[in-house]
């Protein structure tokens, strides 16, 4: 008995000590040359999972807005990648929490204008009411809401509960695919078969009228915007610290500060078996991802622009294994001090555990250039001080 008490201690203080060094860091690499602002034709800005944002002034909200003022007179779109609203997304009139979810919702969207941009916010498992009962309900009060403050200029793609795609072609360069991904991976009430009000109503349509987007491109490039990854090394892909196996609780509280070691790892492990739909090894969301890719096969995606996990991540696919899009892109940080721990995996070219957002510039001879920015704490640094991070050309010509 005493030797397994010992051992249970050795192993907290092993855990803690090791939870307690400094994750490595990818150094910042040379840039990528700018192009001249005159031959940027479009500025798409790509932030997720900001709905926790202080209203009164978040810094990465307010960097976003700063980079988008600056571009003028270059067309500029903005694309909110999901959990627009937390904890659960917005509640019902007269509910406590209402308030607060209009003013973070209102938010992300005065980020939108303040630049004279345009923009799209994407559907979460958090607007679904963290994926809960009145999750459609839910979603369509946010539709309400981005209507009333972004007018004509910003709206909730795919809008109503329904899974899209919804289509937005940025001229002759660009053409941005909208999926509600929660809807797919949903366990309750949503719009689906012959009662839903929506174009697309079950699985194989959607996969079927993506697939048909992607094919009618043109020479356009495609971003295809999704909440849920395709692929990611963060914790929805199944990495987790030493800290969440001797402090498990703190994935529920943060502030739960109770070591459970052994018995702790319990949780992480179920995690990465697949125990939630909200993980890439859950059933639904592999069969989803699956389906995706399908649809990817003949006209693969320039990019898939995510969230849902909370860092940034630039990951080269063009391959099956990884992933059939050229690139996936995890931008789900637009919250400075809500990031969390990212690993490197098969085709990562960059991954960072802090707060910011990515940027796609694209020049008018179809040319495009990615951008990470971090917002961040970080050495000498003042807090909400920016910085370019990393920077890659994603094609040298234009769209095929």
């Amino acid at each position: 008995m005493r030797t397994a008490v010992r051992a249970g201690r050795w192993l907290s203080a092993a855990l803690v000590a090791a939870a307690c060094t400094p994750a490595l860091q990818p150094a910042t690499l040379a840039p990528a040359p700018l192009a001249p602002k005159d031959s940027t034709e479009i500025a798409i800005f790509l932030i997720g999972d900001a709905g926790s944002s202080a209203y009164d002034g978040e810094p990465v909200l307010q960097e976003l807005a700063l980079q988008s003022d600056s571009l003028r007179p270059v067309r500029q779109f903005v694309v909110f990648l999901g959990d627009n609203v937390y904890p659960r997304g917005v509640p019902a009139k007269g509910h406590p929490n209402r308030d607060d979810a209009e003013k973070k919702l209102a938010a992300q969207v005065l980020a939108i204008r303040k630049g004279s941009a345009q923009g799209l916010l994407i559907p979460g498992n958090h607007d679904w009411d963290r994926q809960g009962t009145d999750g459609w309900n839910s979603i369509r009060r946010q539709d309400t809401l981005v209507r009333q403050f972004g007018g004509t200029d910003v709206r909730l793609a795919p809008a109503g509960g329904c899974p899209g795609p919804d289509v937005v072609d940025l001229g002759t360069q660009v053409r941005l695919i909208a999926l509600d991904t929660e809807w797919w991976v949903h366990n309750d009430v949503k719009p689906y078969g012959d009662t839903s009000p929506c174009p697309t109503r079950t699985y194989d349509e959607v996969v079927d009228s993506l697939a048909g987007a992607l094919r009618d491109k043109g020479r356009r490039h495609a971003i295809v915007l999704t909440h849920h990854p395709m692929r990611s090394g963060g914790i929805h892909g199944g990495s987790f610290t030493l800290m969440d196996h001797l402090f498990p609780l703190r994935n529920f509280k943060r502030w739960l500060w109770v070591p459970l070691p052994l018995i702790g790892s319990i949780y992480p492990f179920a995690r990465q078996m697949g125990i939630s739909n909200q993980d890439i090894s859950g059933r639904k969301y592999r069969d989803m991802r699956d389906a995706f890719e399908r649809a990817f096969q003949e006209h693969p995606p320039l990019v898939v622009a995510s969230g849902h996990d909370h860092d940034l991540q630039v990951i080269r696919g063009g391959r099956p294994e990884i992933t059939n899009a050229t690139y996936q892109l995890v931008s789900g940080a637009g919250i400075l001090g809500h990031a969390s721990v990212v690993r490197d995996i098969e085709g990562s070219l960059f991954q960072r555990e802090a707060a910011g957002f990515m940027r796609l510039d694209v020049t008018r001879d179809g040319r495009v250039r990615l951008s990470v920015t971090t917002v961040v704490p970080e050495g000498s640094r003042p807090k909400g001080e920016s910085a370019e991070v990393y920077s890659l050309w994603l094609t040298q010509e234009g769209g095929i």
